[in-house]
């Protein structure tokens, strides 16, 4: 049986800013009202970041925007929302994310086998001068494959 993936939302920013060592799986606590909006892809965590707090790790400044047809059941667009993970995998965050520099930061929000699921890096943010080194790299590649092209 094969998984079926569908991407709600990228954080673009993530891999311009932060160089990703490792990457998790995590579900995700929500409302019914949050899923529904979700699948209609509503949603944005261009500043949002993963934080590990008594041993349960949450996503803060994810934004949701509220269902249209929710009324009451509508909750606060950036709340702080519980992420599932194993024990092992949040005591193995806990040990990097301790460590200067590291911090966890999502990457993609997607339904799979219809659950929201996030995935979650370990990264290490840029310096100024690892951001204009990517750029240059890029337009370097850019020049090779018109090169090619003509």
């Amino acid at each position: 049986m094969k998984d079926k993936h569908r991407v709600i939302a990228t954080n673009k920013k993530a891999r311009h800013d932060y160089f990703i060592e490792e990457t998790y799986e995590a579900g995700i606590v929500l409302a019914g009202t949050e899923v529904k909006s979700i699948r209609q892809g509503k949603v944005n965590f261009k500043d949002s970041y993963a934080q590990i707090e008594n041993g349960e790790a949450f996503v803060i400044g994810m934004h949701i925007s509220p269902y249209e047809q929710g009324n009451i059941y509508n909750r606060d667009p950036v709340r702080k929302r519980k992420l599932l993970l194993n024990k092992r995998e949040i005591r193995k965050l806990i040990g990097l994310t301790t460590q200067k520099g590291y911090s966890l930061i999502p990457l993609n929000l997607y339904l799979k086998n219809g659950l929201v699921k996030m995935e979650l890096a370990v990264a290490i943010g840029k310096k100024k001068y690892d951001k204009r080194q990517d750029i240059a790299k890029k337009d370097a590649e850019r020049r090779i494959q018109r090169a090619k092209d003509y």
